[in-house]
């Protein structure tokens, strides 16, 4: 039987304000433990929250940019579970009245687009964070400690409609939504560190049916390659349990990367388990028309605007400008280059692979260099005025990241500007071609490889600095 995946993503969007969503507590993220907390997120009597203005902005912003309705009456809600890293017994969220809804984003998978829909997106708290002693779980840990620093901290949920129809799009999806945020700047997208996390509703159904089969929810995905392998296991271990006449278990599982498997972790829960029920110490939310436009108005060119830019006004194919407009630094880098004075697609080509392949390389990152985009547009002028070869460029662009030397200062003192005389390069060519009598026979006999390996010995002997337009010229000249 052919089977139809179904998958819907929750991806948590910790944003990066200076307080809490409820207090005033600092909430960045590394701290020693309990020393940003304060009586309102640690839960004690008596103790009223006040919202956090700019998380309701970033709400708005990341609604905004996904094409959704901005709901103008908001209520937060509260969720009431007991868990020991929840000091109030419930967490403050958004219910039946979120700030977000109807929304929706493009994805590309390998040249096929697709749109999928934002149910909604909400704001709400995160809760504390335990600490297990002896084991990275609870069940199994001697003792827990609770560390209530992320209390508070303030969260966007983004629901995704279940429009995607495999782990692959899910990748995709999860990918746009990280880029949106960080281009407007309002959650810095970091995995590794929980401030984007990611939960999949995950379903089977036979091709051709219509009603939804039943999910499980699937947690602890803080890597793309987690949210790839983690559906794949679950779709896969969902298949094996139907195609051998079992049902599938409504529950929530966790993903272990280091067995890749998942595991159950308990019954999912419904809405009603939580007994949802507005907060009564905060009034209802609303937002007009006038708040709107303001935060429409200084939302900054997002990804697929920049890219329709770079491809109508720079000329850039649409893999270059997809390429490109990844990473928002990248972005950064690459519009002041070219305000230098390089070209669109040679900066492109040199930023992709010659500048992130050589930090690759070493490790690090672009910000930990003394490359600037005035370096890199300088060497780049200096390849299209022949000054000198890309070869040449390729070996001086180490010593620049690693020194901020400027291009033309360590051209003239190593003497690698290219050789463009053509009197010069002539004796050159003759010599080489006097020389590999056999090669010239195999051109002659159609071999086209034979014409690379004279090129490649003109110039090993010129030390790569023959201008290699004139070599070619040359060459057929001297050879038909």
């Amino acid at each position: 039987m052919n089977w139809e995946i179904v998958i819907g993503l929750e991806i948590h969007a910790q944003m990066s304000t200076k307080s809490k969503l409820m207090c005033n507590c600092d909430a960045s993220f590394t701290s020693e433990a309990n020393t940003h907390i304060c009586p309102i997120c640690t839960g004690q009597p008596g103790m009223l929250p006040v919202i956090n203005k700019q998380v309701v902005e970033s709400a708005m912003m990341i609604g905004l940019a996904t094409k959704c309705n901005i709901r103008k009456l908001n209520e937060f809600a509260r969720k009431n579970y007991f868990y020991p890293d929840l000091p109030k017994g419930y967490q403050i969220s958004q219910y039946d009245k979120p700030i977000c809804e109807n929304g929706s984003l493009e994805i590309d998978v390998n040249g096929v687009k697709r749109t999928i829909g934002i149910t909604r997106i909400h704001m709400e708290e995160d809760a504390g964070k335990l600490v297990h002693a002896g084991s990275d779980n609870i069940k199994d840990a001697s003792y827990s400690l609770a560390d209530l620093n992320r209390s508070s901290v303030p969260l966007c949920e983004i629901v995704s409609e279940p429009d995607l129809r495999s782990a692959e799009e899910a990748t995709a999806y999860a990918q746009k939504i990280r880029q949106i945020v960080r281009y407007l700047g309002v959650c810095d997208g970091n995995m590794e560190e929980g401030s984007l996390r990611c939960d999949a509703n995950i379903s089977v159904r036979p091709k051709g049916q219509t009603t939804l089969g039943t999910k499980t929810e699937v947690k602890n995905l803080n890597s793309f390659k987690a949210i790839e392998k983690a559906i794949n296991i679950e779709v896969e271990r969902q298949i094996d349990i139907l195609e051998e006449g079992g049902e599938i278990v409504q529950e929530t599982r966790h993903y272990n990367e280091a067995t890749n498997s998942t595991k159950s972790m308990r019954s999912k829960e419904d809405a009603h388990d939580y007994r949802y029920f507005p907060d009564p110490d905060l009034v209802p939310l609303l937002i007009d028309d006038a708040w709107i436009k303001k935060v429409q108005d200084a939302l900054p060119e997002l990804p697929e605007e920049k890219k329709n830019r770079y491809m109508n006004s720079l000329s850039l194919s649409e893999y270059d400008a997809n390429v490109i407009t990844v990473e928002k630094e990248t972005v950064a880098f690459f519009e002041e280059t070219i305000s230098f004075g390089a070209k669109p697609k040679d900066t492109v080509n040199w930023i992709m692979s010659e500048v992130l392949g050589t930090l690759n390389q070493k490790g690090i990152e672009l910000s930990q260099t003394k490359l600037t985009p005035k370096l890199l547009a300088e060497l780049l002028i200096l390849i299209d005025k022949n000054t000198i070869s890309g070869k040449i460029a390729k070996t001086i662009l180490p010593q620049i990241i690693e020194t901020g030397e400027n291009a033309e200062k360590i051209v003239a003192e190593k003497g690698l500007a290219q050789v463009s005389d053509q009197g010069e390069i002539k004796k050159i060519v003759e010599a080489v071609i006097n020389e590999n009598a056999k090669v010239i026979e195999d051109i002659k006999g159609g071999n086209p490889k034979a014409m690379g390996f004279l090129v490649g010995q003109i110039m090993k002997r010129s030390a790569g600095k023959a201008n290699p337009g004139i070599v070619n010229e040359l060459l057929n000249e001297l050879l038909s």
